[in-house]
């Protein structure tokens, strides 16, 4: 099987260890570098973004329980629905993790494959973009750009649209019994401390475990992030939404996990690179969605050591 024939994919699982606080975070409001990658899985498979960045989404029902971020080099006659069906993933998991518009890719392009989902709308009378928003707390302009459609587009009865980072609210909510908006996934893994390190020197934890096993780690905007441990960078991605993440970088370790940096504001690394244990990979930003510098780090497949 050629190179091009090849779909790799990295299982994570990680854990790891603090580093010394070197510098405080360069800014007053402790809501700041909160929001990036909020993922949820939902039947094990997706992530979809609670109240901050995302990774992406999938239509709702999808069933896999793979935790896996995976590439996948196209092959001359491939087209988005057999390689959703290769996955066992939705079409616009694989649309919205590589900002694809038009359902157009090309032979050789490398994909990345996120097991995400998202929350999925079948139009009534009197919907509007700006109504179904409202509904599922979601962002108008979101829900416009993943459907392809404009804000002021007339939605026709039956239409099934996807709602990024939509919230389905319970029948019956008091004040005691409110979910928090960001339900943690993916935080049952091995312990396995010391073998990573802080991706930032200093900065604030602006929000604890949430999404999938991650954490947000708030800094002064253009800080050096750092590989949390040695291994392969399997996803560089430079530019584009990417279901929330921004600009993100995916690593790969020897001992089957994977650590994700979102909302980074320059990638230093590329696909297929060997990284060192605390070698710089890129720098903090404010990409996807976000609402200051930080980097979102995820750890999928052990406990994030810099989450409780």
């Amino acid at each position: 099987m050629t190179a091009k024939a090849s779909a790799e994919t990295e299982v994570s699982r990680v854990n790891s260890q603090n580093l010394a606080i070197l510098d405080p975070v360069r800014t007053t409001d402790a809501n700041q570098g909160r929001g990036g990658g909020d993922i949820t899985i939902i039947g094990g498979t997706a992530l979809m973004s609670d109240s901050g960045p995302v990774g992406t989404m999938a239509d709702v029902g999808s069933g896999v329980t793979n935790d896996t971020i995976s590439t996948y080099i196209v092959r001359k006659g491939d087209n988005l629905q057999t390689i959703a069906k290769m996955f066992d993933v939705s079409v616009n998991t694989i649309i919205w993790s590589n900002d694809i518009r038009g359902s157009l890719i090309r032979e050789g392009q490398t994909l990345v494959i996120l097991p995400i989902s998202g929350v999925e709308h079948t139009v009534v009378k009197g919907d509007t973009i700006q109504s179904i928003a409202k509904k599922y707390k979601a962002d108008p302009y979101d829900i416009s750009s993943y459907n392809n459609i404009s804000p002021d587009h007339k939605l026709a009865i039956g239409d099934v649209i996807i709602i990024p980072d939509g919230e389905i609210a319970s029948p019956v909510q008091t004040r005691s019994t409110v979910v928090g908006v960001n339900p943690l996934h993916g935080a049952g893994g091995p312990n396995m401390d010391g073998y990573y390190i802080r991706p930032i020197a200093g900065g604030v934890k602006t929000q604890g475990l949430h999404g999938y096993n991650a954490v947000d780690l708030a800094t002064y905007q253009g800080a050096p992030i750092y590989a949390a441990a040695g291994g392969q960078v399997i996803v560089a991605s430079k530019g584009g939404w990417n279901g929330g993440y921004g600009e993100y970088i995916v690593i790969s370790h020897p001992n089957g996990t994977q650590t994700l940096y979102g909302h980074v504001s320059r990638v230093d690394v590329y696909a297929g690179e060997q990284v060192i244990k605390g070698q710089i990979i890129g720098l903090v930003g404010t990409t996807g969605k976000s609402t200051g510098p930080h980097v979102h780090f995820e750890v999928r497949g052990a406990k994030n050591p810099f989450g409780p």
